[in-house]
């Protein structure tokens, strides 16, 4: 069975980065649909690009349609999908049976995968959806590794079963959610949601206003609602026991440099797993450069994981994202600046599919040629003389 590793592509340079750093696929949205309206996904023209790009080296591209869409939005479905399938894309990623019977009759040559928001998590469920047309179904978050194997058991061998390995999670059923909504006047169930699940609550009484009450023992209050991030890097060979075709990396919303880093640690865990190698020390880290909240492995080993949650809602990372390499040549690394970093800061390079190394540069020049210590403007093109080359688009890390 070939065993996917499916990347998030929220705009073009997220597509490119992971397209870079080893994805087999990439999930993107349209203006429309999509459950990451913040994103800044991509517009027709776009999406045609992508999709030559993402082919050109043998990628696929899935579109998520995967909103609960209203019934005028319903209308604007069939001229969207019809368009999207003449980009050429692969798949729709879809979440409403209004959604997949329209894509069906407008787009008929689509793959039909049906999203994590369909709550996928028995083989009735699983085989109802291939019988309607499923190409793939991606399972609920909440779904163990022991119930994965049984709906692969119980299951046609060409229904491709896609599970979630790395990223945010919610904690709303397969992440249906109303609270949002409710708080803050943002549908979840169509792209916006403003996250109140990462909110600080505490408790009040009703015949004390303004008395605050912490609900655990915790000095600063409690996040009752707040998961952590899942991380099952260290994991993925369960999961290819269980029956798992695609393995999806979470973060639409994120950056360039979540989807580069993310996509080459689980690259090469994913090819040891396959190829019975033991998973190189310095995969492991890079998990922990991008800004995540403390990881966990979810209800993949316990469907009652108390310590998937009352964490608090802050983020971590031991890296920033200093620059991209553009080329090397005549002995320099040139590279434009993308946050704040000096030759005197701990530095690293990262290359697809290679071992971070340090990156000690003893001169840096910025764009008039002046010789400069410190790099403080975004996106300002530099010249680092340095002995080493690197591949293009291999990132520049500063320690924090």
């Amino acid at each position: 069975m070939k065993h996917e590793l499916l990347s998030p592509a929220g705009d073009a340079e997220c597509l490119e980065m992971a397209l870079e750093y080893g994805c087999d696929a990439v999930y993107l949205g349209g203006r429309a649909f999509g459950m990451r309206a913040g994103a800044k996904n991509f517009d027709p023209a776009q999406l045609a690009d992508a999709v030559r790009l993402a082919h050109a080296k043998g990628v696929k591209v899935y579109l998520t349609c995967n909103t609960v869409p209203t019934n005028d939005e319903a209308d604007a479905y069939p001229a969207y999908i019809s368009a999207a399938a003449e980009c050429g894309i692969d798949a729709a990623i879809v979440a409403d049976l209004g959604v997949m019977a329209m894509t069906k009759k407008y787009a008929p040559g689509l793959d039909i995968h049906m999203s994590t928001q369909v709550g996928v998590m028995n083989f009735a469920s699983a085989n109802e959806l291939y019988r309607l047309g499923a190409k793939r179904v991606v399972l609920a978050r909440e779904t163990s590794i022991k119930d994965i194997k049984r709906i692969r058991e119980n299951t046609p061998e060409d229904l491709e079963i896609e599970v979630f390995v790395h990223g945010a999670m919610c904690v709303s059923f397969s992440g249906r959610c109303l609270l949002s909504k409710y708080l803050a006047g943002r549908d979840a169930n169509r792209g916006l949601c403003a996250q109140p699940c990462r909110w600080k609550y505490y408790l009040t009484e009703e015949t004390r206003p303004g008395e605050l009450y912490e609900m655990t023992e915790d000095e600063r209050g409690t996040y009752i609602l707040n998961a952590k991030d899942l991380c099952m890097i260290e994991h993925l060979d369960d999961l290819i026991d269980a029956g798992v075709t695609s393995f999806k990396i979470e973060g639409r919303a994120k950056s360039a440099f979540y989807s580069a880093v993310v996509t080459n640690a689980y690259r090469k865990a994913l090819d040891c797993c396959m190829s019975g190698e033991k998973l190189p020390e310095w995969v492991l880290p890079e998990v922990y450069m991008v800004s995540h909240r403390h990881y966990c492995t979810g209800f993949y080993y316990d469907k009652d994981n108390a310590d998937m949650f009352y964490d608090n809602s802050g983020y971590y990372r031991e890296y920033d994202f200093a620059g991209v390499v553009e080329s090397c040549t005549d002995g320099a690394v040139f590279a434009v600046q993308r946050n704040h970093f000096s030759l005197d800061d701990e530095l690293l390079i990262l290359s697809p599919g290679l071992e971070p190394v340090k990156f000690e540069p003893k001169e840096m020049f910025g764009e008039d040629g002046v010789s400069i210590r410190t790099a403080r403007h975004a996106m300002e093109k530099l010249k680092l003389p340095y002995e080493r080359s690197f591949p293009e688009r291999s990132l520049i890390l500063r320690k924090k």
